[in-house]
């Protein structure tokens, strides 16, 4: 499925040159700006909605971050790793190493990820910033994961996806 089978219009923001180019290769649009220094040069309410997925916790300040993406759009989407997965925690606490996984691919000192964040954080930072969550989803690929990660996502989820909104 595409854009266009949608009836939607869509952009994307990058400023990594490289990026920039497989976008524009790839038929999407695209705009050069930085992420974290540029949201405020649009207005509110700007989008109906706004989607980022696995950044949030590479982002300086997630939190001004979200703010900022429900000041530009009514609704956003969010996904990030869960690191507080049974399997990321067993492995710190078998090896005492951090976790290289499938959804974690990088070595500690070469990671994006600066902050992370749990799924009962993100839920507790939703909390206190008064987001509704208008719906919610968590996904595993471990058979044992998928069976329990509805029971306890905080556990067992291996990736968490949240669409928000401003309470009113």
């Amino acid at each position: 499925m595409s854009v266009d089978d949608y009836s939607v219009s869509g952009y994307g923001l990058e400023n990594d040159p490289d990026s920039i180019f497989q976008c524009i290769q790839k038929g999407v649009n695209v705009i050069e700006k930085e992420l974290v220094r540029d949201l405020d040069s649009f207005q509110d309410n700007s989008f109906d909605l706004v989607i980022m997925t696995q950044a949030i916790q590479a982002m300086k300040f997630p939190d001004i971050i979200l703010d900022e993406m429900l000041r530009v759009g009514r609704e956003c989407i969010v996904t990030f790793p869960n690191f507080g997965n049974v399997g990321a925690r067993l492995h710190l606490a078998s090896k005492g190493k951090m976790p290289v996984t499938k959804n974690l691919p990088y070595q500690w000192y070469d990671t994006p990820n600066i902050h992370f964040c749990t799924v009962a954080d993100f839920r507790e930072l939703c909390r206190v910033k008064k987001y509704k969550f208008l719906n919610e989803a968590t996904l595993a690929e471990r058979p044992l994961n998928k069976s329990l990660k509805g029971l306890w996502p905080n556990l067992f989820a291996e990736t968490a996806i949240y669409h928000l909104t401003k309470e009113s």
